[in-house]
């Protein structure tokens, strides 16, 4: 009895003595004010240090690098430290007492602090976390994600059973920040139908965060980025949290965004304005390459004509001293620039390999000025085709095209090698379609495909495997097919019809934003929906209370679209043709790129021709011949198919008096040739013809803008001859597109009576010879056949 009443005094002292001289310690560690004093102590009490106080250095180095600016910061110094070693050892023997906050919280700061790839400390921390996993609450969770983040385990069991927990408790979490960390860690692993339930509930969780927290509104987009998904409402509301707080916005972080917004195609006019304005401020502030690069690729695209031009010098400057993912970042950019660099393609080309560059790179050596491939360059090429999905093959597949129509051209020796790599890409291509067997895997294959690259032997089977799965379309994604069927040029009328039928009965799950992409396919294809009234008409019902909001150019393309299909809602042309409008337009105008800048000026003439000749009562005046005639200036004359065409027409109206080429209509219409016939039929000659083959006229054959059948005798008609090459006409079958369509009505509106000759028809078989040409435009002209 005695020996127990001994020792239980004892014992009660030993258990005591953690609690009671804790806190001391503790104390005494947060008075130190740099490493040297903290390793100091650590070194005096290394024998005494419990779990917590072994968590609580760690978490003091940590702070201190955190204070300082990556000038200064001394992570090497730090890891290299004798007693940081002795800190690590700790960790190890006490990583199993550590309640769960501090065992993850040492893991996520000694991985900030590892120099190796394998640390056994490490492996143990995650181990031991992931014994604990299912009882860590969800801000924990998020930490240890992004630890996993750190090593790269986005596709681990243990990232998976993150996900399940995550699933398994979603709907009474409410913390949006820790919520969003997770969500961009498991996004490589969730369905499409567990992104959808974390985008509601993102929705519904976003007004309970502080307007002013950036980075919790930086990792919403990065998840909406990782499922790409352009989800209008969440991107706007994050917009409005960027623009709320743009002073906090660094170089890093508007780099990011801009990148964020470009590949999920979010237009944000007034985020590109603030950010230019950063972004221009710090130019001469920034000296080494990483960081000048980073600014050369977030403003080099956004940027005015002088701030390009001291971007392409300063980086000229440091070219080589750029690492090869810098200059690849470079590249990049000056292709967004509309510019290129040579030296710096060619170079970098010779020690890449991975997929993604090489396509980049072969695309922009084909579009150099002499996009010569050497037979290196061809075999390097090769060698990647078996990892490269559909987008990389495709790209591959348009650049070389183009060398071999350079090389056709110069009778260069590498065509028969390059038509043998134009084969083996076909063969990769065909293969990856066929093994597709669900939507999801098709659609991931698909949507980010250029229109420009798609091969005539691919389209069929891609628009046929769309087909297969239309049942698929919805709210989500009917605006992204369409998009992508405006690309293909290629008349579907399955999938119009359901892509229509989907917009009538889901519009209000729509984003009034896209719905412009919805529009696309049918004003460019030319193709009336069974519907087409109350499809157009829902479509813009649901645009009405938008219109205030939209980016101008967006309006600009809605506008026009809905022109081509002879459809002009009258608050959407008030909307456009008001000062204030055109003024915020023009601004707009001035940070796009020059070649998209210049797309939007010909939608908002082209828009405004079509109310002019097409809506006269709406009374809104034209105001593009300055515009017009400086657009004709560099406008060519014509080819030789062309002038034997003319030579053709002369003869068969009785001379090159009775025939005008390349003629400017009021509005700046270009018809090829126009001729005039009187009432019995006969050609009317011109009054005076100093029209020089292969030359355009100045100015239309009206000054002012008003039609003028006056002009003609009573009863005389003028003809406009259009010969259409196959870009007027779908892909898949002789259906004229949209565009020409509305060319034709305008003609006819001006007074003219239109006759399209297709080239198909021109070249056809039946038309081999003169003769059957000359008969053909006998018929065509005069309603009969001259022999």
């Amino acid at each position: 009895m005695l020996r127990l009443r001994a020792i239980c005094p004892f014992s009660w002292r030993v258990f005591q003595f953690r609690p009671i001289s804790c806190e001391p310690l503790i104390i005494q560690m947060n008075k130190c004010t740099d490493e040297e004093q903290i390793f100091d102590f650590i070194e005096r009490n290394k024998a005494i240090l419990s779990e917590q106080q072994v968590g609580c250095a760690f978490n003091m180095l940590w702070n201190l690098q955190k204070q300082k600016t990556s000038l200064v910061k001394n992570v090497e110094y730090v890891r290299d430290h004798p007693q940081f070693l002795t800190l690590h050892n700790l960790a190890m023997n006490k990583f199993k007492l550590m309640n769960d906050d501090t065992l993850v919280n040492v893991l996520y700061i000694t991985q900030q602090f590892a120099g190796e790839d394998f640390d056994p400390l490490v492996e143990a921390l995650v181990t031991e976390s992931w014994r604990r996993l299912e009882r860590f609450d969800i801000k924990l969770l998020s930490v240890f994600s992004s630890c996993l983040a750190e090593q790269h385990l986005y596709f681990s069991p243990l990232m998976g059973r993150i996900a399940d927990i995550v699933h398994r408790n979603l709907e009474t979490t409410q913390d949006l920040s820790s919520l969003s960390v997770l969500m961009v860690n498991i996004s490589s692993l969730i369905s499409r139908h567990f992104q959808e339930q974390l985008v509601n509930k993102t929705e519904l969780l976003f007004d309970t965060m502080d307007s002013s927290e950036v980075d919790f509104a930086k990792r919403i987009v990065q998840f909406l980025r990782n499922i790409r998904y352009c989800y209008q409402p969440l991107l706007e509301r994050c917009n409005n949290v960027f623009l709320s707080n743009v002073d906090q916005l660094d170089l890093d972080s508007i780099s990011k965004i801009l990148s964020l917004h470009k590949f999920l195609q979010f237009n944000s006019f007034k985020f590109i304005m603030v950010a230019k304005k950063k972004l221009t401020e710090i130019i001469p502030l920034l000296n080494d390459p990483a960081s000048f690069v980073k600014l050369f690729v977030a403003l080099g695209p956004i940027a005015g004509p002088e701030e390009k031009k001291q971007l392409k010098s300063t980086m000229l400057l440091m070219a080589e001293e750029l690492t090869s993912e810098q200059a690849l970042a470079v590249l990049r950019a000056l292709e967004d620039m509309e510019s290129r660099n040579s030296h710096l393609i060619k170079s970098y080309l010779k020690i890449s390999f991975i997929p993604t560059e090489m396509s980049f790179l072969v695309c922009a050596i084909s579009m150099l000025p002499s996009p010569l491939m050497d037979k290196v360059g061809i075999s390097r090429i090769e060698a990647v085709l078996p990892q490269c999905d559909l987008n990389k093959l495709t790209s591959f597949s348009a650049s070389v095209l183009r060398w071999i129509q350079y090389d056709h051209m110069h009778l260069d020796s590498n065509t028969g090698k390059q038509l043998k790599l134009l084969q083996k890409l076909d063969h990769y291509s065909h293969q990856r379609l066929q093994h597709i067997n669900s939507f999801d895997l098709l659609w991931k294959e698909l949507k980010y495909l250029k229109g420009d690259m798609f091969p005539e032997s691919l389209i069929e089977e891609m628009i046929a495997a769309l087909q297969r799965f239309r049942d698929e379309i919805n709210y989500i994604n009917v605006a992204e097919i369409a998009y992508f069927i405006s690309k293909t040029n290629y008349l579907s009328t399955l999938l119009l019809d359901r892509i229509a039928s989907v917009a009538v009965q889901q519009i209000e799950k729509i984003h009034p934003f896209t719905v412009f992409a919805i529009i696309l396919p049918f004003s460019i294809l030319n193709y009336d929906p069974p519907q087409r009234d109350e499809f157009l008409e829902t479509c813009m019902q649901h645009l009405n209370s938008y219109l205030g909001i939209f980016d101008p150019h967006m309006l600009v393309i809605l506008g026009s679209s809905l022109a081509t299909l002879e459809y002009f809602p009258e608050d959407l042309l008030k909307a456009i043709f008001n000062i204030k409008f055109l003024a915020r337009l023009d601004s707009q105008l001035e940070v796009l790129p020059s070649c998209q800048s210049t797309r939007v000026q010909f939608r908002l003439m082209e828009l405004n021709r079509s109310v002019c000749l097409e809506c006269p009562e709406f009374q809104i005046p034209w105001f593009h011949n300055r515009f017009c005639q400086q657009h004709n200036k560099g406008i060519g004359g014509m080819n030789r198919a062309q002038q034997q065409i003319y030579k053709m027409l002369a003869e068969v109206l009785g001379g090159i008096n009775c025939v005008k080429a390349s003629v400017l209509t009021p509005y700046y219409h270009t018809v090829d040739f126009e001729c005039a016939l009187d009432k019995t039929k006969k050609p009317l000659p011109y009054g005076s013809h100093n029209i020089t083959l292969g030359q355009r006229p100045e100015m239309p054959w009206e000054s002012n803008t008003e039609i003028v059948g006056s002009r003609l005798p009573p009863g005389a008609e003028r003809i406009a001859l259009e010969f259409l090459d196959s870009k007027a006409f779908c892909r898949n079958i002789p259906h004229m597109k949209g565009k020409s369509a509305m060319k034709k009505r305008h003609l006819e509106i001006l007074g003219y009576r239109v006759i399209q000759i297709s080239q198909f028809e021109w070249n056809s078989m039946a038309l081999s010879t003169k003769d059957a040409r000359m008969d053909y435009l006998r018929e065509r002209i005069f309603g009969e056949v001259k022999s």
